[in-house]
């Protein structure tokens, strides 16, 4: 039985994950800034009777909070065994349509909300010489995204920080992935720019990415290969297969992958000016 913490539990990736972990016997700690949506995903977790949740209301942009959380939930248990540094939200629109704001909130909770969950739980693994961390990335963090960049680049970044950590962690114990979704059906999708000034792309942005894209992953399909990675130590979790194959023809074409970008830009800044 693990002990593991993710937050932005109470839906999409996060609550799919902390299903899986449940299932599996494991006892989970469901931290979501949406202390309800936590508290609810707690107790549907607790009817399945295997392991066992509890809800924390955390906001992952308050490093004290994280620090207390994590290292409270050690204390309590003796020991902290699996971290999902999950909560994340989605920022769209052109450069020119963003502000300042949106910058901020993105590298607020994309960045450093992952930085304040790694910084309160590898210590503790080190000490214990154990445990895995599992950052939340994008396939964004991999191939160029426009119409988002403030979320392209948190997602980037969050790649080369689970990267370089997992070097640094070689031989200590302490195990960390990065996981690099496709697009996924959850309510990120269905809430573009939280609270911030609006874009022509804010509210539900499902139908212009479903143009880009094709079609949706379900998180629980994504939880199961998130699992499945962690079991494998993987370094990079890429899914699902369409997510893999843009990320192999990244790296075998840089030029062709931002040319098509280009032109993903290209027609929405031109349906959207022509409305």
């Amino acid at each position: 039985m693990n002990i593991a913490i993710v937050t932005g539990g109470a839906s999409g990736i996060g609550r799919a994950i902390a299903t899986e972990l449940v299932a599996r016997g494991d006892t989970v700690v469901v931290a979501d800034i949406d202390a309800p949506g936590a508290e609810k995903t707690a107790a549907k977790l607790n009817t399945l009777g295997r392991g066992r949740a509890k809800a924390a209301e955390l906001d992952v942009t308050d490093a004290e909070a994280v620090a207390a959380l994590y290292t409270g939930v050690r204390d309590e248990h003796g020991r902290l065994d699996l971290v999902f540094n999950n909560a994340g939200i989605a920022i769209g629109g052109l450069a020119e349509e963003l502000t300042l704001e949106h910058w901020n909130r993105a590298i607020d909770i994309n960045l450093k909300g992952v930085v304040h969950g790694v910084h309160a739980a590898y210590p503790i693994m080190l000490e214990q010489r154990s445990g895995h961390i599992v950052n939340t990335a994008s396939l964004a963090g991999l191939v160029p995204m426009p119409m988002g960049i403030p979320y392209t680049a948190t997602k980037h970044a969050v790649v080369g920080l689970s990267l370089g950590l997992r070097a640094e962690a070689a031989g200590t114990g302490v195990k960390v992935s990065v996981v690099c979704p496709g697009f996924v059906d959850t309510p990120l999708l269905k809430n573009i720019n939280p609270g911030l000034p609006e874009t022509p792309m804010s509210g539900d942005g499902r139908a212009e990415i479903r143009k880009q894209a094709g079609g949706f992953y379900t998180p629980e399909r994504l939880a199961r290969d998130i699992m499945r990675g962690v079991d494998r130590d993987q370094a990079m979790i890429v899914a699902p297969r369409i997510g893999r194959a843009a990320w192999r023809g990244m790296r075998l074409s840089p030029r062709a992958a931002v040319r098509a970008a280009a032109f993903a830009a290209s027609r929405y800044r031109r349906e959207h000016r022509s409305r």
